[in-house]
């Protein structure tokens, strides 16, 4: 590359991955920026950064002149707030997925996204996932025919880490399941099938009772092209953590996740009508955050030029949906979504 990045992280929970994609991907750190003092001092530690880098308020490191791009890694509820400063103050942004919690967010940051002439980037890590990526790959060649039905799922137990504080920010009201987690299913299948034109959604509230929010929901989506599809969350599931895909077409049927060392493909066989039974099995790496891979995405925008796949608008696209999945189960309607930004 012509120029080394200089970047700022805000936020080293979850940051704390994206901050090492930075360093190995070769870009120089000028400050990380945390809340709580411990974990900030344990990242100064950890990569030998000197105390002058490190700051608890994220307005330090807006007036910070040396700084290319900012990561937003905060809890989600600040994302608005901090997005827009940091692009009204000249910086490229990398924000971690939801891009908002609400409509009135997301369309305040998409606005400062358009005002600005930097790069904005949302922080979608299915697009980067390799067997999601083999799986769009054998979608667009034709490999599985023409879709008919997708289905995806975001199951994660939320119960231990929110009985571990006694206030954690996701059990904010507006941190509803389907936003704040959910939005990865609803990405993934955004991407592969387009933009949900209905949904009908049911919810249930039976296994987190320190949420205000069903902490199950189970969505069907009419996408384009006569595609149907249907979207399963639940943060309090007994099972391990998945976010398992099926894509099934007129010639055959993937089924894969992330964090399996394989996928499955199912294809016409040699008559042409029958389904071969046993699948194929095709080898995945394993990166279910592939974080390095992201900031590569990231980087390259804004050192040349290139077009940022997951920008505001495509951020935004993913939280109508979720907030559309939401309101169909709290009403018993189906609902609609305006991707009018």
């Amino acid at each position: 590359m012509n120029k080394k990045l200089t970047v700022g992280v805000v936020g080293l929970g979850f940051g704390g991955n994206h901050l090492q994609a930075a360093i190995d991907f070769g870009a120089e750190i000028a400050a990380i920026c945390d809340v709580n003092p411990e974990r900030l001092n344990a990242y100064r530690e950890k990569h030998n950064l000197p105390e002058s880098a490190c700051f608890t308020d994220y307005r330090d490191v807006l007036a910070l002149d040396s700084i290319d791009a900012v990561i937003i890694a905060t809890p989600d509820q600040l994302h608005r707030e901090i997005a827009v400063a940091f692009l009204e103050a000249g910086k490229h942004v990398m924000c971690e997925k939801p891009l908002a919690l609400t409509r009135e967010d997301m369309r305040a940051i998409v606005a400062a996204a358009k005002a600005s002439d930097k790069k904005f980037m949302v922080g979608q890590i299915c697009r980067f996932t390799p067997a999601f990526i083999k799986a769009k790959e054998l979608v667009e060649a034709g490999t599985i025919g023409e879709l008919y039905y997708v289905e995806s799922e975001y199951a994660h137990d939320y119960e231990k880490m929110l009985r571990s504080v006694a206030k954690h920010w996701r059990t904010d009201p507006l941190r509803h399941g389907v936003v704040g987690g959910g939005c990865h299913a609803v990405d993934l299948l955004r991407w592969i099938a387009g933009d949900p034109t209905e949904v009908t959604a049911y919810g249930v509230h039976k296994l987190l009772p320190m949420v205000p929010y069903d902490d199950t929901t189970i969505s069907i989506l009419k996408f384009p092209n006569g595609v149907i599809g249907k979207i399963f969350v639940s943060t309090g599931c007994k099972r391990n953590y998945t976010m398992r895909t099926l894509l099934y077409g007129t010639k055959g049927t993937i089924i894969c996740d992330n964090t399996s060392d394989h996928m499955q493909l199912f294809t016409i066989g040699e008559n042409g009508m029958s389904v071969n039974e046993q699948p194929e099995i095709i080898p995945i790496n394993v990166n279910n955050h592939n974080a390095l891979q992201e900031f590569r995405v990231f980087a390259d925008a804004i050192l040349n030029d290139t077009p940022v796949p997951t920008d505001a608008i495509e951020g935004a696209k993913s939280v109508e949906v979720c907030l559309s999945i939401v309101q169909s189960a709290e009403t018993d309607q189906k609902v609609f979504p305006n991707y009018q930004f």
